[in-house]
């Protein structure tokens, strides 16, 4: 079976704005998606990058443009600047990690819905209220919201590491095998790669 590593960040709208067409694609392909929820702030400095805050205006202004160009052409709603953005996304990130671990859920789904409530609905993924209200959306017990905090903070870090050794600079980043993809416009490309065509 084809194995995707999905690099995601909690706090991207580029995350938000892949959907959950990488499920789509994998369920397509018969392939099977391992979720890596890392801290791309953390990630930024250590490859290359700078964080939104600090860019240069030119490239701030082109995030205006770009953002919202996709997001019509997606048809998904889309906020530039929501009210809770930048939040802490390592509680959600714990979160999404012991529901990785307990199962019985929709992981996709999770992983959008964290995303959504920052770039659609303007809610802080950082409160404990809209944790628990994405956990029960995607099928998961709220109560996961409290339990594997040790294991989740190690797990997230451990996932910034392997992240940075893979080469992974931002999100979202899928690899698969020696392939790298960066960025919800190269889903197209990931499923042509799956399909044998590129």
């Amino acid at each position: 079976m084809t194995h995707i590593d999905y690099f995601f960040s909690m706090l991207s709208p580029y995350c938000y704005l892949a959907g959950q067409r990488l499920e789509a694609i994998a369920e397509k392909h018969g392939a099977r998606i391992a979720y890596k929820p890392f801290d791309i702030v953390a990630a930024f400095p250590r490859t290359g990058g700078t964080p939104p805050a600090e860019r240069h205006p030119s490239r701030m202004a082109y995030r205006a443009q770009e953002l919202p160009r996709q997001a019509r052409k997606l048809d998904m709603p889309f906020t530039l600047k929501p009210a809770h953005w930048p939040t802490n996304g390592a509680p959600a990130a714990y979160a999404f990690i012991a529901a990785q671990n307990a199962g019985g859920g929709d992981l996709g789904k999770l992983a959008h819905e964290f995303t959504r409530r920052i770039w659609a609905e303007n809610e802080d993924i950082a409160e404990d209220s809209v944790i628990k209200s994405c956990l029960t959306a995607a099928g998961f017990d709220s109560s996961l919201a409290d339990s594997g905090l040790l294991q989740g903070a190690e797990t997230y870090g451990a996932n910034l590491e392997e992240a940075v050794e893979r080469g992974v600079f931002g999100a979202p980043f899928y690899i698969v095998g020696e392939q790298r993809f960066w960025g919800q416009d190269k889903l197209e490309d990931l499923d042509l790669h799956l399909a044998g065509r590129i």
